[in-house]
Protein backbone atom coordinates (compact mmCIF):
# COMPACT_ATOMS: atom_id res chain seq x y z
CA UNK A 1 0.00 0.00 0.00
CA UNK A 2 2.85 2.33 0.85
CA UNK A 3 4.51 1.63 -2.49
CA UNK A 4 1.25 2.43 -4.33
CA UNK A 5 0.95 5.78 -2.50
CA UNK A 6 4.55 6.61 -3.38
CA UNK A 7 3.98 5.78 -7.07
CA UNK A 8 0.79 7.84 -7.05
CA UNK A 9 2.61 10.79 -5.45
CA UNK A 10 5.43 10.52 -7.99
CA UNK A 11 2.95 10.42 -10.89
CA UNK A 12 1.10 13.45 -9.50
CA UNK A 13 4.41 15.35 -9.13
CA UNK A 14 5.33 14.58 -12.74
CA UNK A 15 1.91 15.76 -13.87
CA UNK A 16 2.35 19.05 -12.00
CA UNK A 17 5.77 19.57 -13.58
CA UNK A 18 4.31 18.96 -17.03
CA UNK A 19 1.48 21.39 -16.34
CA UNK A 20 3.88 24.12 -15.29
CA UNK A 21 5.59 23.96 -18.65
CA UNK A 22 2.21 24.31 -20.39
CA UNK A 23 1.06 27.26 -18.34
CA UNK A 24 -0.88 26.12 -15.30
CA UNK A 25 -2.56 29.50 -14.97
CA UNK A 26 -4.43 28.76 -18.15
CA UNK A 27 -5.02 25.08 -17.54
CA UNK A 28 -6.32 25.55 -14.02
CA UNK A 29 -8.48 28.58 -14.76
CA UNK A 30 -6.31 31.16 -13.06
CA UNK A 31 -6.06 34.77 -14.07
CA UNK A 32 -3.92 36.20 -16.87
CA UNK A 33 -1.92 39.36 -16.19
CA UNK A 34 -0.71 42.10 -18.54
CA UNK A 35 1.55 45.02 -17.78
CA UNK A 36 1.23 48.61 -18.94
CA UNK A 37 4.39 48.25 -21.11
CA UNK A 38 2.77 45.30 -22.95
CA UNK A 39 -0.25 47.44 -23.82
CA UNK A 40 1.92 50.44 -24.64
CA UNK A 41 3.96 48.38 -27.12
CA UNK A 42 0.82 47.50 -29.11
CA UNK A 43 -0.44 51.09 -29.02
CA UNK A 44 2.90 52.34 -30.32
CA UNK A 45 2.48 50.12 -33.40
CA UNK A 46 -1.05 51.44 -34.10
CA UNK A 47 -0.39 55.17 -33.93
CA UNK A 48 -0.26 57.78 -35.39
CA UNK A 49 -3.74 57.45 -36.92
CA UNK A 50 -5.35 59.92 -39.30
CA UNK A 51 -9.05 60.75 -39.57
CA UNK A 52 -10.85 62.93 -42.08
CA UNK A 53 -13.76 64.88 -40.69
CA UNK A 54 -16.32 67.24 -42.18
CA UNK A 55 -16.02 65.69 -45.62
CA UNK A 56 -12.23 66.07 -45.69
CA UNK A 57 -12.21 69.73 -44.68
CA UNK A 58 -10.54 68.81 -41.42
CA UNK A 59 -7.78 66.27 -40.92
CA UNK A 60 -7.30 64.98 -37.39
CA UNK A 61 -4.29 62.93 -36.34
CA UNK A 62 -3.89 61.15 -33.04
CA UNK A 63 -0.24 60.90 -32.11
CA UNK A 64 2.02 59.63 -29.35
CA UNK A 65 -0.31 57.54 -27.20
CA UNK A 66 0.82 57.21 -23.60
CA UNK A 67 -0.83 54.63 -21.36
CA UNK A 68 -0.72 54.63 -17.57
CA UNK A 69 -2.47 52.72 -14.80
CA UNK A 70 -3.23 55.23 -12.05
CA UNK A 71 -5.06 54.13 -8.92
CA UNK A 72 -8.82 53.96 -9.20
CA UNK A 73 -9.38 50.89 -11.39
CA UNK A 74 -9.24 52.68 -14.76
CA UNK A 75 -6.48 53.20 -17.28
CA UNK A 76 -5.46 56.58 -18.63
CA UNK A 77 -4.56 57.31 -22.24
CA UNK A 78 -2.94 60.58 -23.26
CA UNK A 79 -2.71 61.59 -26.93
CA UNK A 80 -1.28 64.47 -28.88
CA UNK A 81 -3.67 65.85 -31.51
CA UNK A 82 -2.64 67.15 -34.91
CA UNK A 83 -5.16 69.29 -36.79
CA UNK A 84 -4.88 70.19 -40.45
CA UNK A 85 -7.01 71.46 -43.30
CA UNK A 86 -7.58 70.07 -46.80
CA UNK A 87 -4.33 68.60 -48.06
CA UNK A 88 -2.42 69.89 -45.04
CA UNK A 89 -0.36 67.52 -42.95
CA UNK A 90 -1.65 67.10 -39.45
CA UNK A 91 1.22 65.11 -37.91
CA UNK A 92 2.51 68.06 -35.91
CA UNK A 93 0.93 68.21 -32.46
CA UNK A 94 -1.58 71.04 -32.13
CA UNK A 95 -2.79 70.01 -28.70
CA UNK A 96 -3.35 67.23 -26.26
CA UNK A 97 -6.21 65.23 -24.75
CA UNK A 98 -6.54 62.55 -22.11
CA UNK A 99 -9.15 59.93 -21.37
CA UNK A 100 -9.82 57.41 -18.65
CA UNK A 101 -11.53 54.10 -19.23
CA UNK A 102 -12.23 50.66 -17.95
CA UNK A 103 -11.50 47.65 -20.16
CA UNK A 104 -13.66 44.85 -21.49
CA UNK A 105 -12.71 41.69 -23.34
CA UNK A 106 -14.19 41.09 -26.80
CA UNK A 107 -13.96 37.51 -28.06
CA UNK A 108 -14.57 38.65 -31.65
CA UNK A 109 -11.37 40.69 -31.79
CA UNK A 110 -9.50 38.64 -29.16
CA UNK A 111 -8.77 41.96 -27.54
CA UNK A 112 -9.17 44.35 -24.66
CA UNK A 113 -11.35 47.32 -25.61
CA UNK A 114 -12.05 50.60 -23.87
CA UNK A 115 -15.14 50.36 -21.66
CA UNK A 116 -17.07 53.50 -20.70
CA UNK A 117 -14.29 55.88 -21.77
CA UNK A 118 -14.42 59.42 -20.51
CA UNK A 119 -12.49 62.44 -21.80
CA UNK A 120 -10.83 64.03 -18.76
CA UNK A 121 -8.88 66.88 -20.32
CA UNK A 122 -8.37 68.66 -23.62
CA UNK A 123 -5.95 71.42 -24.47
CA UNK A 124 -5.93 72.57 -28.08
CA UNK A 125 -4.43 76.09 -28.32
CA UNK A 126 -5.50 76.38 -31.99
CA UNK A 127 -9.12 76.21 -30.78
CA UNK A 128 -8.59 78.76 -28.02
CA UNK A 129 -7.21 76.20 -25.58
CA UNK A 130 -10.62 74.96 -24.56
CA UNK A 131 -12.66 72.26 -26.20
CA UNK A 132 -15.51 73.74 -28.18
CA UNK A 133 -18.64 71.80 -29.16
CA UNK A 134 -17.33 70.69 -32.56
CA UNK A 135 -14.03 69.45 -31.09
CA UNK A 136 -15.90 67.61 -28.32
CA UNK A 137 -18.23 66.03 -30.88
CA UNK A 138 -15.29 64.88 -33.02
CA UNK A 139 -13.41 63.40 -30.06
CA UNK A 140 -16.50 61.69 -28.68
CA UNK A 141 -17.33 60.27 -32.11
CA UNK A 142 -13.80 58.93 -32.50
CA UNK A 143 -13.80 57.60 -28.94
CA UNK A 144 -17.05 55.65 -29.37
CA UNK A 145 -15.89 54.15 -32.68
CA UNK A 146 -12.48 53.29 -31.28
CA UNK A 147 -13.93 51.68 -28.14
CA UNK A 148 -16.30 49.56 -30.24
CA UNK A 149 -13.97 48.55 -33.08
CA UNK A 150 -10.34 48.74 -31.98
CA UNK A 151 -8.74 46.80 -29.15
CA UNK A 152 -6.18 48.57 -27.00
CA UNK A 153 -4.48 45.19 -26.68
CA UNK A 154 -4.95 42.05 -28.77
CA UNK A 155 -4.11 38.62 -27.32
CA UNK A 156 -1.76 36.59 -29.46
CA UNK A 157 -3.21 33.46 -31.12
CA UNK A 158 -1.40 31.12 -28.75
CA UNK A 159 -2.76 32.75 -25.60
CA UNK A 160 -6.25 33.09 -27.04
CA UNK A 161 -6.26 29.46 -28.14
CA UNK A 162 -5.47 28.33 -24.62
CA UNK A 163 -8.25 30.40 -23.04
CA UNK A 164 -10.86 30.10 -25.79
CA UNK A 165 -12.91 27.53 -23.89
CA UNK A 166 -12.92 29.59 -20.69
CA UNK A 167 -15.24 32.44 -19.86
CA UNK A 168 -13.66 35.74 -18.93
CA UNK A 169 -15.67 37.14 -16.05
CA UNK A 170 -14.16 40.61 -15.94
CA UNK A 171 -11.08 42.72 -16.54
CA UNK A 172 -9.51 44.34 -13.47
CA UNK A 173 -7.15 47.29 -13.65
CA UNK A 174 -4.70 47.74 -10.81
CA UNK A 175 -1.88 50.23 -10.43
CA UNK A 176 0.73 47.87 -11.87
CA UNK A 177 -1.18 45.39 -14.04
CA UNK A 178 -4.33 44.43 -15.91
CA UNK A 179 -5.88 41.10 -15.01
CA UNK A 180 -8.28 38.91 -16.97
CA UNK A 181 -10.38 37.10 -14.37
CA UNK A 182 -11.52 33.74 -15.70
CA UNK A 183 -13.98 31.17 -14.39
Amino acid sequence: MRRFALVLLLAFSCLLCACSSLGTDLLLGRDIHFSAPQLQAQLDRKFPRDYKKLGGLLNLSLLNPRLSLPSGGRLRLDFDIGIGGPGAASRTPSGHFALESGLRFDAGTHGLHLDNPNIVSVDVPALGGMMNDSARAMLNSWLLDYAREEPVYRLDDSTYGRIASRRIQRVDIDQDQITLRMN
